[in-house]
């Protein structure tokens, strides 16, 4: 059993999603250095299981890299924290290029436990990402509606694989939905449309969450080790 691959764990209960949009005279080496230095870097790092880099189709910002970690409380540990800064990221990293960067360490709770099915599943070739925020009197109605009832429906979309959702560890707002797509037109089709305002809560809930900057997006990827 220890060479089947559906035991290899690839995704945890932690996530890290890296946005940014770099200016176009230094995307072809700011794409080389992520994808020859960067991503090897984080993947050496004990309880980073997967990653991988998309572009957005829908809205942005324009580049998107996710890891999957162990557990949010990766970004605690000392391999995290004292990762040596190179000079080709010092040159082209994102905190010397990027002119929106957006970095947030996520916690799952949707589903409530990580499936084995989960676990030893691939990075999805498309994503759909909304950054969310609620008030406190109504987060308890609104958590429950959109674990029980909203991410739910959506699953049964053809196209969509899963949806999870996050509370942030570190940044904000504080939710965030990731749905993972077999493709990234997934949530133009007339079944997705239709399933969106199926359930009667829905009209009333939904206008309960304040969406951050260009959220929703959608994103496909273009890179993976």
């Amino acid at each position: 059993m220890a060479g089947d691959e559906r035991m290899v764990k690839k995704k945890g209960t932690g996530l890290m999603m890296v946005f940014c949009d770099v200016p176009i005279e230094h995307e072809e080496e700011f794409n080389k250095w992520y994808n020859e230095e960067h991503l090897q870097e984080l993947m050496s790092v004990p309880g980073i299981l997967n990653c991988a880099r998309y572009e957005a189709v829908k809205s942005g910002p324009k580049h998107l890299a996710i890891y999957e970690f162990e557990n949010a409380q990766v970004v605690e540990t000392d391999a995290f924290k004292n990762r040596p800064v190179t000079p080709w990221a010092e040159k082209i990293g994102p905190r010397a290029i990027a002119t929106t960067r957006i970095n947030n360490v996520y916690e799952m709770i949707h589903p409530a436990e990580l499936s084995e099915e989960i676990s030893g599943s691939e990075m999805a070739p498309a994503l759909q990402i909304g950054r969310m925020s609620v008030s406190k009197e109504n987060e308890a109605e609104w958590n429950k509606w959109y674990s029980e009832i909203y991410v739910p429906n959506y699953e049964t979309v053809p196209g969509v694989i899963r949806g999870r959702r996050w509370k942030a560890y570190t940044g904000e707002p504080d939710y965030a939905v990731v749905y993972e797509f077999e493709h990234e037109n997934v949530s133009e089709t007339k079944e997705w449309e239709d399933i969106r305002d199926a359930h009667p809560d829905t009209a009333r809930i939904r206008p309960l969450m304040t969406h951050a900057e260009r959220s929703p997006g959608i994103w496909k990827k273009t890179y993976q080790l």
